[in-house]
Parts: C-alpha cells; structure tokens; sequence
C-alpha cells in the first residue's frame, strides 16, 4: 500500500476525531489508529525498497551514461586526431608539392638560360668562323684579280 495514502487515512481520522473542549486534544479511535500505524510499519520497508530500487537504478544508468559519454568522448578525440594527422599530411604533401614545382621551375629555368647560352656561343662561333671563311674568299678573289685584272665578274642568269 501506498505510504501517502495510509498518511492520507491517518490525517482523516484525526479530522473525524472529536475533540476535548479547552484543549488542544482529540478522542482518536485506538483500533483504526494503531491499525493504520501498523500499515504503515508494512508499507516503510516496500517503499523504502522501491526506493532503494530506484536509486540504484538510477546509479545504474548514470554510470552506463557515464560510460557511454566516456566512450563517446574517446571516438570523438580518436577521430579528431585522425583527422588533424590528414590535415597535417595533406598540408605536408601540399608543401612538399610547392617545393617540387618551385624546384622544376628553378632546374626549367636553368635549363633554358643554359640553353640559350649554348645557342648563342654556337652561333658567335659560327659567324667568326663564316667570317673568317668569307675573309679566305675575298682575300683569294682578291689574289686571283691581282693575277688577273681583265676577268670580269659572271652576271648571274636569270
């Protein structure tokens, strides 16, 4: 039976009570009020145990919150450190990347100006050696006409 109910009962009792004129007593029913009381002795170690009951319970699912929570908050930092190691290694690979391209940028460059220098002291050798070549010519044109000055220069044909 319910404690609150059996409190209930026993504060109707005491209101039905007759009371003792000039003073603060009543005349309360012995039998109905010790059969009350005796209720309630019965009805203190049920509702004690329910809530012994429910505390544990309560205990109970607060550590399996707890545990839950625990476990959460692991997965969320495994998962957070997962996720700054990606970020650190893209950044990385990132990094390493710029270094590569600025690296083939500065050997492409080197390559070109090498290139170009190469072009360009081929050539100036190749215009002294056509000047000296083309000075061997005018010297024999010249040695040949010194030899020769009744020859005169073949017209091309057309």
């Amino acid at each position: 039976m319910d404690i609150l109910h059996l409190v209930d009962r026993l504060e109707e009792l005491f209101n039905k009570s007759h009371a003792i004129p000039l003073t603060h007593n009543v005349i309360v029913d012995e039998d109905k009020f010790l059969d009350i009381i005796d209720q309630m002795r019965i009805s203190v170690p049920e509702e004690v145990k329910k809530a012994q009951e429910v505390f544990t319970k309560k205990d109970r699912v607060m550590a399996q919150a707890q545990e839950e929570a625990n476990r959460t908050l692991a997965l969320a930092r495994d998962k957070a450190d997962d996720l700054i190691d990606k970020e650190a290694l893209v950044s990385d690979a990132k990094r390493r990347a710029d270094q590569i391209v600025e690296q083939a940028r500065v050997e492409a460059e080197n390559i070109k100006a090498g290139a170009d220098n190469y072009a360009q002291e081929s050539l100036l050798n190749l215009e002294h050696a056509m000047e000296q070549l083309l000075t061997q010519v005018r010297n024999g044109i010249q040695l040949l006409e010194e030899k020769h000055p009744s020859v005169e220069e073949p017209k091309p044909q057309l």
